[in-house]
């Protein structure tokens, strides 16, 4: 007696991958709205929006734990009757690797989203702490080849402080992750495999749970895959362009009159140019948010402002302060109160100082209108 051939499933082909992750996107946004009213509710506007990052970890961590983590399928590959295996073996993946693949691919990012920032101050002091040790070195020696030669032709920099400098001012893109998801990205267009870095980390793919007829030929996104190489291509060329010029900015050139940029305290890099405004925007970015603390933060240290215990113009129902703004517009959508230190947006919303901050730190974009909004747009009244 002879046994029947067992039925091998098929892989999964990126098209379906695809939809069965927008719906689980979906899904997990309708969790995150929920969560997001939920705590609104309990512990007002102005928390919900501060930890709104927070709240979306939790709503994914939750939506996957429930679906995932028990062996269960979720609902976008229920959509697309697709299950995840571990790799080539086709056997469903035990409970320590779904439990791997889960928080890597939730907690890592939160993780490195936390991580990153100090990690870059404590880098970039370090490299301006070496800079200018090199400056003097550098300084020291020309200043004895003109006592010896007395000749004032410049000494090449030292190839030390090239190194340190090239890191120094591409140190956000060395230490950003998102190169790496890219090329896992592009991969996938070709291979049709690992959507998710994570998966690939894993070893975790998806086979359909169903026959598929041989007419049935989806086409794959290898086009997508062409267009992201030759995206990185030309960004990698741009750089090498743009390093190698000799026309391009070197700080490495140690003179004193060459310095263009100073670290305040917590590693936080200011330019020294009058003219280079967005430069400066490590200051609203690299620090906390703003506290109602009496205590000073950081960044009114560094920058030697007073502390103030009490908003500077607070419009209350009873008083005359900014009688030009209407008694139904004194209000914050945001928290729901008297506005405090009235701030406006570049599409002409006002909000309290306090609470736009917070929301544009998280979600750069009007709380009304969802154009865009930059903290470093945000203009501050004043009666």
């Amino acid at each position: 007696m002879t046994s029947s051939p067992r039925y091998t499933y098929p892989f999964a082909t990126s098209p379906d991958i695809i939809r069965a992750h927008q719906k689980d996107a979906y899904f997990s946004g309708v969790l995150l709205e929920q969560l997001s009213t939920i705590l609104r509710k309990a512990k007002g506007a102005r928390y919900a929006h501060t930890y709104t990052s927070e709240t979306r970890v939790a709503s994914e961590l939750l939506y996957l734990c429930l679906t995932t983590l028990i062996g269960n399928r979720t609902l976008g590959e229920e959509y697309c009757d697709i299950i995840q295996v571990e790799g080539e073996h086709g056997r469903l993946p035990a409970l320590g690797r779904r439990a791997g693949y889960i928080l890597s691919c939730i907690l890592g990012p939160y993780g490195l989203a936390k991580i990153l920032p100090t990690f870059r101050k404590r880098i970039r002091a370090k490299l301006e702490s070496n800079l200018k040790r090199y400056g003097r070195q550098h300084a020291r020696a020309q200043q004895a080849a003109k006592e010896r030669a007395g000749t004032t032709k410049p000494i090449p920099t030292p190839l030390g402080a090239r190194l340190h400098n090239y890191i120094l001012r591409n140190l956000d893109t060395i230490t950003s992750p998102a190169p790496i998801y890219a090329l896992s990205l592009a991969t996938f267009y070709f291979s049709g495999s690992y959507y998710h870095l994570s998966k690939r980390i894993w070893n975790l793919r998806y086979i359909f749970t169903r026959t598929v007829p041989a007419s049935d030929n989806r086409a794959g996104y290898e086009v997508l895959g062409v267009l992201l190489v030759l995206q990185m291509a030309v960004q990698a060329y741009l750089h090498l362009q743009n390093t190698l010029s000799p026309s391009a900015p070197n700080p490495g050139m140690l003179g004193a009159g060459n310095v263009t940029s100073a670290v305040v305290g917590g590693g936080v890099e200011v330019s020294l140019d009058p003219n280079a405004y967005s430069a400066n925007n490590a200051l609203l970015f690299d620090t906390p948010a703003v506290s109602s603390s009496t205590a000073p933060s950081e960044l009114q240290k560094w920058t030697h402002t007073p502390s103030s215990t009490n908003p500077r113009y607070e419009l209350g129902e009873d008083n005359d302060t900014m009688a030009w703004i209407g008694g139904g517009n004194r209000k914050c959508t945001l928290c729901l109160e008297g506005m405090k230190d009235p701030s406006v947006t570049t599409c002409g919303h006002v909000f309290c100082w306090a609470c736009i901050s917070d929301w544009a730190r998280e979600k750069p974009e009007c709380p009304l209108c969802r154009q865009s909004c930059l903290v470093q747009h945000v203009l501050p009244l004043r009666g």
